[in-house]
């Protein structure tokens, strides 16, 4: 039976997880420090107009400026109507600074990168997604195939839709009576709410993991914590009261985690290496312009040939890789290499049992076919923040390089840096502290350079191991002539101000308290009860 499991009972992160039996298919984890702006609704102003880039930077209340471009802009913001006859109009004869826009974070902050808005709002509700102001709106999703595309046609041409799932026309209508009141709340708001601010947020992950999942398919929502179960039953008494009787909340001794035996399953998501039942490993490396997945045979040895040994690989890899890819929710661009397979059958028979498995996620999957060099390309839309860009920081030692310098030629490109810094005019002291395993090469291997350095530029070196530096962190200072006292020594208080120096950058700092904007639009009760 496929259950919703929810723990909710730590105040830093909620975690949803979707199971089938015992067997973890879709996790989403909500870190509560980290405020999620995507999908929720600003009223912002544009700061500045690019027109090499033929879009606007916007404040929205971030800190760092939104990017909305030309073509994410609704047409009634326009201060001219654009050009016809193929021309195009610049943009800075479209919009101006300071203009007043309402928008929506359709991609949240990565890396330098800011969110990406849109003037285009689309509000989700239980059956249906409102698009009040975006002219390419309408139609039926591309996941309802058959039978169900045309009972859905049938019920929509009886909606008294206003100008401007195989569920019945009575439902319909009364979500999309709902999401009116929302969207006439949010307009209300903007015409009161200073610039810029918070209009309306998108729902927790308690609301939306039951907004999107919650299907006749899910036997049971089991929610440990009880607000998170208060709020989960507020929720479905007002917009879905016939998956009232699924929803219980567990407060066994047991974690419930622990009780479907899942929380291995999310430790795997954390995992450089993924074990394939038959022996073999996948291996996912993000980096910053794709993520690459390699399928490893390893202990795979249960084929006939070499050619089946690849073929039950791939095949199993095929699977594991789509539950990896909805677990860390990963997007962008994915590369797959898989071990290579000389019979074409075996490459068609991998790629459509790619494409089955992909079929259960809800993002948009584009998917290529295997290339000649054994690659399958793929592109997958991000839903939320990848499991890595919420749970994990970059490390302090690599710099997210994943290695580091080794010690010998960490030390010989110190060495070189403090000849360097010497031969520099009217150099009287180089000081430089390091960890100590380099402290060690350059005070026993490399002394007779120093020295040399020493007599040649007539410049005292100093090297002090510190205990609070690894590799490959070092620092360096330079003292000029007039900078030294006297005696031709270092000052006492440069040796503290340095070591407190050290102990600053090495020891992380606790992330400010996120001061949480307080959503204009909250709480809209429906109108009536849905029907039954």
């Amino acid at each position: 039976m496929k259950r919703m499991l929810i723990n909710a009972t730590q105040p830093e992160e909620v975690r949803i997880a979707l199971v089938d039996g015992q067997k973890l298919y879709d996790l989403d984890i909500e870190n509560r420090t980290r405020e999620q702006k995507k999908s929720s609704i600003y009223k912002a102003k544009i700061t500045r107009v690019e027109p090499s880039l033929e879009a606007a930077f916007v404040d929205f209340g971030s800190e760092r400026h939104g990017f909305l471009p030309l073509k994410e802009i609704e047409r009634s913001y326009f201060k001219k109507r654009m050009s016809e006859g193929g021309q195009r109009t610049p943009i800075q004869n479209l919009v101006s600074e300071g203009q007043e826009i309402l928008v929506q974070v359709d991609k949240e902050e990565r890396g330098n990168k800011g969110a990406a808005l849109t003037t285009f709002i689309s509000l989700a509700g239980r059956y249906m997604v409102l698009m009040p102001n975006n002219p390419r709106a309408g139609g039926i999703s591309r996941r309802i195939e058959g039978e169900d595309r045309d009972e859905l046609r049938e019920a929509l041409s009886h909606l008294d839709i206003p100008d401007g799932m195989g569920r019945s026309a009575e439902e319909l209508q009364w979500d999309l009576a709902y999401l009116l009141q929302l969207w006439q709340a949010i307009q209300t708001a903007q015409a009161s709410e200073p610039t810029p601010s918070l209009i309306y947020q998108e729902n927790s992950a308690v609301l939306r993991a039951v907004r999107d999942n919650l299907r006749r398919d899910i036997g049971e929502v089991l929610i440990e914590g009880e607000e998170a179960f208060e709020e989960a039953s507020t929720f479905i008494r007002q917009v879905m009261p016939n998956y009232s009787e699924k929803v219980k909340s567990y407060s066994d001794g047991i974690p419930l985690f622990s009780r479907y035996q899942i929380e291995s399953q999310i430790e795997s998501a954390f995992e450089h290496t993924v074990k394939l039942p038959s022996g073999g490993s996948i291996v996912i490396d993000p980096t910053e312009a794709l993520v690459s997945i390699d399928i490893n045979s390893a202990r795979a040895t249960k084929g006939a040939d070499i050619e089946e040994t690849a073929l039950n690989t791939n095949l199993e890899a095929a699977d594991e890789i789509a539950r990896q890819l909805r677990i860390r929710d990963i997007g962008g661009l994915i590369v797959i290499d898989f071990i290579d397979m000389v019979n074409t059958k075996n490459q068609r028979a991998v790629e459509n049992r790619m494409r089955d498995a992909l079929e259960a996620d809800r993002a948009r999957v584009q998917v290529s076919r295997i290339s000649r060099f054994g690659l399958m390309e793929m592109s997958r839309q991000r839903l939320r923040p990848s499991l890595e860009e919420i749970t994990t920081g970059l490390c302090p030692r690599c710099n997210g390089q994943g290695r580091i310098r080794d010690t010998k030629s960490l030390a010989l490109a110190i060495l070189r840096i403090m000849e360097e810094e010497a031969l520099k005019e009217r150099s009287a002291v180089v000081r430089i502290q390091v960890p100590l395993s380099v402290g060690a090469y350059l005070l026993n291997e490399k002394r007779q350079d120093v020295a040399d350095i020493e007599q040649r530029t007539s410049t005292h070196v100093v090297i002090i191991p510190n205990v609070n530096l690894e590799t490959p962190h070092y620092i360096v200072e330079r003292l000029r002539d007039d900078h030294v006292q006297e005696e031709g020594e270092i000052p006492s208080h440069t040796l503290s101000e340095l070591a407190n120096q050290a102990n600053d950058q090495e020891i992380p700092q606790d992330e400010p308290e996120i001061k949480r904007a307080q959503a204009a639009v909250q709480a809209i009760q429906p109108q009536q009860p849905p029907p039954p």
